[in-house]
């Protein structure tokens, strides 16, 4: 079992529960985590034998351009989404943060975490 991960990634995006989030927009991060068999691909030296970052990448900029309500809801479509397009991903984790969330005070980010695998599907 290996682990691929892609962290840090910035996306400029319209999510959020008030009307002017999605009116105005703001920067959000992604960190993806994959749990995967990759055995082969480390022995043989094939991308065809493992699951290609860029691939995930697109997936994730896929639904993040997308405006929905709930960092919740766009974390369960992704790691979904994931799920569906590549089979040989066992388990997916995904925190999305929103960088200088309006509540009322000064914060750096809020986010969400959320795992899931492919026997919770």
């Amino acid at each position: 079992m290996g682990r691929i991960k892609l962290e840090g990634i910035e996306f400029f995006a319209y999510h959020g529960f008030y009307k002017s989030e999605r009116q105005v927009g703001r920067k959000f991060g992604v960190d993806l985590e994959v749990a995967t068999d990759f055995t082969k691909a480390a022995e043989e030296d094939s991308l065809e034998e493992t699951i290609n970052y860029e691939d995930l990448y697109k997936t994730i900029k896929s639904e993040m351009e997308n405006p929905v309500h709930l960092l919740e809801y766009l974390a369960n479509n992704i790691c979904k989404k994931i799920l569906d397009l590549f089979p040989n991903v066992i388990e997916v984790t995904i925190t999305i943060k929103k960088y200088n969330p309006p509540i009322g005070g000064i914060c750096h980010s809020a986010g969400v975490t959320l795992s899931r695998s492919r026997e919770a599907i």
